[in-house]
């Protein structure tokens, strides 16, 4: 009858070819028991299951609407109409502002004190309105 050899590996050495198989350095389990001369065809495989990153990993499934593939790109065609179009409310809002300060000046008032009674104004007349009806 032949002696069986049973090997004992410590955690460190167990995790260490689990870390190994994982960052890619040997292709396959099989490469990793050849490396190391790991007996047993599902040995890796519980370490891994135990020690390992790869079962805590969800997989991803992505499941997806006919139209979606259609729908994700006009979003983005879309959000870059629209980031365009602030661009350029921005600078019109930047222009107008310019254009008022240029206004006072000519005019010999400050843009806040014009402001403030532009806004008062708008108040009054808002309420005039509301009144009215």
């Amino acid at each position: 009858m032949r002696k069986r050899i049973i090997k004992r590996y410590t955690v460190c050495f167990k995790m260490q070819v689990i870390s190994e198989l994982e960052s890619g350095r040997f292709d396959s389990i099989e490469g990793a028991m050849r490396h190391y001369d790991i007996g047993g065809s599902m040995t890796i495989q519980k370490w891994r299951h135990r020690y390992g990153k790869t079962h805590l990993q969800l997989g991803l499934a992505r499941g997806e609407m006919r139209n979606e593939r259609d729908y994700i790109p006009e979003l983005n065609k879309r959000i870059a109409e629209l980031k365009r179009d602030l661009g350029q409310t921005q600078a019109e809002n930047l222009l107008h502002a310019t254009f008022l300060k240029l206004a006072c000046q000519e005019l010999g008032q400050d843009v806040d004190t014009f402001n403030m009674k532009a806004d008062g104004l708008r108040y009054t007349k808002t309420v005039a309105n509301i009144a009215a009806k």
